[in-house]
């Protein structure tokens, strides 16, 4: 029970197994695609998702799930949000009881409207744990100074989990806002879209400072009413995360926004890439949020409608800014 299984091979979660694995943990990490896996233990490498990378000696990689987790007293959840729940359906007859399962994917699931670690929960029965905030898995993996947070409800348990994964270049502070933590790191990914969305119709830095403060009011009114700590939304995994996904050209929500702007359409943009934008998915699943509670939304609800009523972003620009006036607060 010694083990960490990393559950996704993709950019950040080969990340956050080297960053492990650099720190002497026994790690296994599962990806979906055999020819990843293969590639990893024969190579060192994994091209697709963390290209001209050389991943650290002894780091294994496998396809099989049963192989990843059975023996791993912590697990480390980097699934894009809306397979988690196929690939934890599958894994849960091979999870020990006692294993800690630590979520590192931002999103909402459709339909259920569940955060990950609710995903988890309601498959498993584990509480776990979340790791997010303003990180870049290029950045990260270049041993760049980088903050997070690491949110855990069993506060020992958090502190725990704070030395395993903490590192010289990689600071991570603890919390126990699991909701407030997950909900802005799957929130400001929408907000991310509205921001490359703005970037590409060149609107200018003064339209995208709007978006992103206007979006953090956003995430935190929801937030409230579903039962965070507003506070949590002016920290790492909130304001942090989303000034970083609003303007770095690494976020791939951010440049999914660009595209749109730019005149491309949503199918075409997704088929550019293998790597999630997790912001397509969860706008729809945060416009039902907003509906379901009641909460005025209205950048959400203008990405939603370019992503899935096929709005022009022009019209979209147009409709948050005629809008009936009111106070700021």
């Amino acid at each position: 029970m010694s083990y960490i299984a990393v559950i996704g091979a993709g950019s950040w979660g080969t990340t956050l197994a080297c960053l492990l694995a650099d720190k002497g943990y026994d790690v296994t990490f599962w990806s979906f695609e055999q020819e990843v896996a293969d590639e990893i233990n024969h190579l060192g490498r994994n091209s697709i998702y963390l290209p001209g990378v050389d991943l650290p000696l002894g780091l294994k990689a496998t396809h099989n799930i049963e192989e990843a987790v059975k023996k791993s007293r912590y697990i480390l959840n980097v699934i894009p949000t809306q397979f988690t729940r196929r690939v934890f359906e599958e894994a849960v007859r091979y999870i020990h009881e006692d294993a800690v399962i630590i979520s590192a994917s931002k999103g909402i699931e459709q339909g259920t409207l569940l955060t990950v670690s609710g995903i988890v929960h309601e498959i498993t029965g584990s509480r776990g744990a979340v790791l997010s905030g303003p990180s870049f898995a290029k950045e990260v993996i270049g041993k760049l100074p980088t903050a997070v947070t690491l949110a855990c409800q069993n506060p020992e348990a958090g502190l725990l989990l704070q030395e395993i994964f903490n590192t010289q270049y990689f600071r991570v502070y603890t919390q126990t806002d699991v909701l407030g933590v997950e909900l802005g790191g799957a929130l400001k990914n929408v907000i991310a879209i509205a921001s490359g969305i703005s970037d590409g119709l060149g609107l200018g830095h003064s339209a995208r400072a709007a978006l992103i403060t206007r979006g953090l009011v956003e995430m935190t009114r929801l937030g409230e009413v579903m039962g965070a700590d507003k506070r949590t939304f002016s920290g790492l995994s909130g304001l942090g995360d989303l000034v970083l996904t609003c303007t770095g050209p690494l976020s791939r929500n951010y440049s999914v926004g660009i595209k749109l702007g730019q005149g491309m359409k949503l199918a075409d943009v997704v088929a550019s890439t293998r790597s999630v934008a997790e912001g397509v998915a969860t706008a729809q699943s945060a416009f039902e949020l907003s509906r379901k509670y009641d909460v005025e939304m209205p950048i959400v609800e203008q990405v939603y409608s370019v992503l899935y009523k096929n709005e022009d972003p022009a019209v979209a620009v147009d409709s948050l800014m005629t809008r009936a006036l009111k106070s700021e607060f």
